[in-house]
């Protein structure tokens, strides 16, 4: 799940990394993978406030436009296969004893932040990249998403982008930042991924562990950015 309410791992401001004009492209096919167990609540300090992108929605990954084989949709579904399994956009954390009432990429943030209130003392994580309670909420303030927003692919894969950025996205491709930096911090923010150990940076808190081995993930790694 992304636990990125932990301190940011970069400075760099957020902006969409992809532009496009609707949040209704079609949902890419997604691959196998699991969820982990988890109570939905992050347990470090609040962030300090962030400058502000402005709420350009882009088009889903994959779709007309964006070209499949780009390599950060990539790396987001080398994630997605990891936190979301089969499930893609619509998953939600197999924890979760009360359902939404409707599949998340059918419902507005605030239909989902109700259904988070109303449902206490369960795991929230939601949607492709597995959102908790307090990191939807971050990255959605940081896009300017309101509660009308619908939790389309195209909106799960704007909010997923900052978390991108959050670990060093931009660094790591400008080439100042090693592969391995690179690919610890992303294990910081998704407990599916492993660090160099094989274990999830959140091994054994609420059930969490690493869905894949430090080499397929550093293998994945190197096909997306050979010379990474």
């Amino acid at each position: 799940m992304a636990r990125a309410d932990v301190a940011p791992l970069t400075t760099m401001v957020a902006a969409p990394l992809f532009g496009g004009a609707t949040a209704g492209g079609p949902t890419p096919a997604s691959s196998s993978g699991s969820l982990f167990a988890g109570n939905g609540t992050g347990f470090f300090a609040p962030l300090p406030p962030r400058a502000r992108a402005e709420p350009a929605v882009p088009r889903a990954l994959g779709s007309q436009g964006v070209a499949p084989d780009n390599p950060v949709a990539q790396l987001l579904s080398l994630i997605a296969r990891v936190e979301a399994g089969r499930e893609g956009y619509d998953a939600v954390q197999h924890g979760a004893r009360i359902r939404p009432p409707a599949p998340p990429t059918q419902m507005t943030l605030g239909e989902i932040y109700t259904w988070i209130a109303e449902t206490p003392g369960q795991p929230h994580a939601i949607g492709r990249y597995q959102f908790i309670p307090p990191t939807l909420r971050r990255v959605a303030g940081l896009r300017g998403y309101g509660p009308e927003t619908r939790f389309t692919p195209a909106v799960q894969d704007s909010l997923a982008l900052i978390l991108l950025e959050d670990a060093g996205l931009r660094t790591f491709e400008a080439g100042t930042m090693p592969r391995t930096r690179f690919m610890r911090n992303l294990a910081r923010i998704w407990a599916g991924l492993p660090l160099p150990n094989g274990q999830s940076f959140y091994e054994g808190y609420a059930g969490n562990r690493a869905a894949m081995s430090w080499a397929e993930f550093s293998g994945g790694m190197a096909q997306i950015w050979p010379a990474g």
